[in-house]
């Protein structure tokens, strides 16, 4: 390979996920379309510096990996590249190692990096940015917690693998005539469990960005049992905080690596049992949520990704992330994708149609549902100004068809 030719790198750091691979490949082709050549760094940051692991990148080794999960290239979430702990604490790199990765990128003739990954490691992109490295950023994580695009490849493919879980646990509550406790990824934000459970017809979904208690919990299965349906499925958040305010962790976090989140599913069924005294199972998906080929929606998204954020390095916008604004592709300095976590709202209008539908969120009370429910219903600002008895009869009407349709379900 000629040294006088312009070269484009790519690595993909953090969790894997679906995607990575049309990323990878999306890149590789727009880079030969403009002329560059492109090369490839094993396991995210580690293969830029001492000892330097690459490869070359082409139509030939990057054919037919549209449709594979994983990532060729490698990845990893540890090392010496660490650079965030926690949801804010931001650490900064060893100076010798920016040195290093800039020499690298001199020596191999690199006009531009592409760095896919999470929060974490656009943190790393943005201080390999300040150090004057030219960069540019492509957002992945399942959890679809970057607040600067309106998603993230492999958050797609993560629901559905949990709405297909769902599906399945389903037919097996409805025949043993048991709460079915799904635990499901996502870190500090509930996009997944949410999605999720309204795609898979979960009953009560508990998230990070909304309190909720065992009370109304218990209080929605009783309320299912009393209607005929012995069976509840609940979806829990991997970050979802207790009752106490109490965060369920596997592991705490260490000097290289964030807290590893996990094992609420297990405490919310342990106690529904200890309360209702009613079988509980408990299903943790885990990896399986990172595994697996990427849906269609993703393996456009993550093309887009490639293709443009080989854009932003022929226009040399380096220190910007692409962002999917539909049905544009736009970018943003990488600080404004990184000092702020995208989080359910919870009077968003997936929870409002999801308590619509009776989902509980373990909030509220049966009585406390119902006002809401009328709230939702209540007369436009039009009919109002109207003085129409008529109209206010008839949304009263609707509140308690509504009602009766969600405690039906």
């Amino acid at each position: 390979m000629s040294q006088s030719k312009q070269r484009i790198g790519i690595l993909t750091s953090g969790g894997d996920c679906p995607g990575l691979n049309a990323v990878i490949r999306g890149a590789t082709k727009a880079a030969r379309q403009l002329g560059y050549e492109c090369i490839g760094f094993h396991k995210g940051y580690e293969g830029l510096v001492d000892p330097v692991s690459y490869m070359t990148l082409s139509d030939r080794n990057t054919s037919g990996i549209l449709t594979q999960g994983g990532t060729i290239l490698g990845s990893t979430n540890k090392g010496r590249f660490a650079a965030t702990k926690g949801v804010d604490q931001r650490l900064s790199i060893d100076p010798e190692l920016l040195r290093g990765v800039a020499q690298t990128v001199e020596q191999l003739n690199i006009c531009g990096l592409v760095c896919v990954g999470g929060d974490g490691s656009l943190a790393i992109a943005q201080q390999f940015h300040e150090f004057g490295i030219p960069v540019v950023g492509v957002p992945k994580t399942i959890d679809n917690d970057l607040s600067a695009t309106a998603y993230t490849f492999g958050f797609d493919s993560a629901v559905t693998c949990a709405t297909d879980a769902l599906d399945r646990l389903h037919t097996t509550a409805a025949s043993h005539e048991r709460i079915m406790v799904l635990e499901v990824m996502g870190r500090h934000a509930g996009w997944i469990a949410l999605n999720a459970g309204i795609a898979g017809g979960g009953d009560v979904i508990l998230i990070p960005e909304i309190a909720w208690n065992f009370e109304n919990v218990c209080q929605k299965v009783l309320e299912r049992d009393a209607m005929g349906k012995r069976f509840t499925l609940v979806v829990v958040a991997e970050g979802a905080e207790l009752p106490g305010g109490e965060t369920v962790v596997q592991e705490s976090e260490q000097q290289d690596r964030q807290t590893r989140l996990g094992g609420i599913g297990n405490v919310v069924a342990a106690e529904l049992e200890r309360r209702l005294r009613r079988e509980t199972r408990t299903a943790v998906l885990g990896h399986l949520q990172r595994g697996g080929p990427p849906t269609t929606f993703d393996r456009v998204l993550a093309t887009q990704y490639g293709a443009h954020a080989v854009r932003l390095v022929y226009q040399r916008r380096f220190g910007e992330m692409i962002c999917y604004h539909p049905p544009a592709m736009d970018s943003v300095p990488i600080t404004a994708a990184i000092h702020r976590l995208s989080q359910v709202d919870p009077e968003g209008a997936a929870v409002q149609a999801a308590r619509a539908l009776g989902i509980s969120f373990g909030d509220r009370s049966a009585d406390q549902i119902a006002s809401d429910l009328a709230k939702w219903s209540a007369p436009t600002s039009h009919e109002v100004a109207g003085d129409d008895e008529t109209a206010v009869d008839r949304t009263v009407d609707q509140a308690e068809a509504a009602l009766e349709a969600a405690l039906a379900e």
